[in-house]
């Protein structure tokens, strides 16, 4: 039997544990549960945790995740089966859930205007609609990939002079962003409301929605995203189950005008999650996401509105957490200012992403009694276009 040591400082104390899908080379993928530097194998626990997916788990609901998470904590402060412990450098993480839809928000006011002010300089920042309702699109989520994979640089259409050009895009981007997971669906028909978010969504994991800004500004008008996003976007390999997060709540900054009732929060669902973004390496921002004006739950009531279904599995994404302060914008198209206002990275000048780069995102939350939640990391590395 194996007793787990648990550092004070550490980010996966028993405040935490968060879920993810890992092998070794004599062990089938199934679900674990990170605490401190290992990986606990939670088939000593059910056989539910024996799938390569969170999905059976998850679909069984909110109070079978209560009552879990309770037998986990039982079961690993006390003596864990010696199989059943991985130190976490000897275990390879794979996709935590499958993604039945994947759907992107715009939920930062900092970035939406940072972007406003570059795109149209001589209009408002904003557009009219945005302080009413939380702006998405719908995503690809089949290009969801696991933190670690390599990405290939996408070819597109390009804006050229006279015509468009057609080439791998030379304004390729991350955003930073948090992603929420339906562990519970609804049926079609039936909104789900902001009530009900703490008890329809399973946990949290960090994004990277890269982006390929050339092909972007010249498909967007007038339907939105498409190619310039949905060649991947990757997440990091723990899912922080909501339950973990609540000392991590905290208010939305003031919304005015008052949202329609639809998206009126009894006790809002704001994050105080601090992110960090490295650049081969090199911390170049720090976005907070208690900045962002609309909280999760808002985005799963207007995701639902219109009596669109949602399934287990569902990741929604908060859109790019930025800042007010230059170094807090979690998008290098704002933090280069589109390019004009390079960054130094490892002594040299850069804006946009090139082959051979990596980047990696970062988060901690608080968690109760003055501890610190982690969300673990998503990296990525940028390939040559195929």
């Amino acid at each position: 039997m194996t007793r787990i040591a648990i550092p004070e400082d550490s980010l996966f104390g028993l405040a935490n544990l968060p879920y993810g899908v890992f092998s070794t080379p004599g062990i089938t993928p199934r679900v674990g549960v990170r605490v401190a530097d290992t990986v606990v194998d939670l088939t000593v626990l059910d056989d539910v945790f024996a799938a390569p997916s969170l999905n059976p788990f998850m679909a069984q609901g909110h109070a079978r995740w209560v009552e879990v998470r309770e037998r986990i904590l039982s079961l690993v402060s006390g003596d864990v089966p010696d199989t059943a412990v991985h130190p976490i450098g000897a275990v390879t993480m794979h996709m935590p859930f499958e993604v039945a839809d994947y759907v992107d928000f715009y939920a930062s006011e900092h970035h939406a205007s940072n972007l406003g002010r570059l795109f149209r300089p001589d209009s408002e920042p904003l557009m009219p609609n945005w302080k009413h309702l939380p702006v998405g699109y719908h995503g690809r989520a089949g290009t969801v990939v696991p933190s670690g994979t390599d990405i290939d640089r996408p070819t597109g259409q390009r804006k050229g002079e006279d015509a468009p050009t057609f080439g791998e895009s030379r304004r390729l981007d991350i955003e930073a962003e948090v992603g929420f997971v339906v562990g519970t669906g609804s049926a079609l028909g039936t909104p789900v409301s902001t009530d009900d978010f703490g008890e329809r969504v399973f946990g949290v994991v960090l994004v990277n929605d890269w982006s390929a800004r050339d092909i972007q500004a010249w498909e967007y008008v007038p339907l939105g995203p498409f190619l310039g996003k949905s060649f991947a976007t990757s997440v990091s390999p723990w899912v922080v189950p909501l339950l973990a997060l609540e000392a991590a709540r905290v208010a939305t900054p003031p919304q005015d005008p008052e949202p329609l009732p639809y998206l009126h929060e009894k006790n809002p669902w704001g994050l105080d999650l601090s992110l960090e973004v490295t650049w081969n390496g090199q911390v170049v921002s720090r976005p907070p996401y208690r900045e962002m004006y609309w909280s999760p739950a808002q985005m799963l009531a207007h995701m639902t509105v219109n009596g669109a279904s949602s399934r287990t599995g569902d990741l929604f994404a908060s859109g790019t957490v930025s800042g007010p302060a230059k170094d807090q914008r979690g998008a290098f198209i704002e933090l280069t200012w589109g390019g004009k206002e390079p960054v130094t990275v490892n002594g040299e000048p850069r804006t946009f992403l090139e082959d051979g780069d990596e980047v990696a995102i970062t988060a901690t939350a608080p968690g109760p009694s003055g501890t610190r939640i982690g969300f673990g990391e998503v990296q990525g590395r940028i390939l040559p276009a195929r």
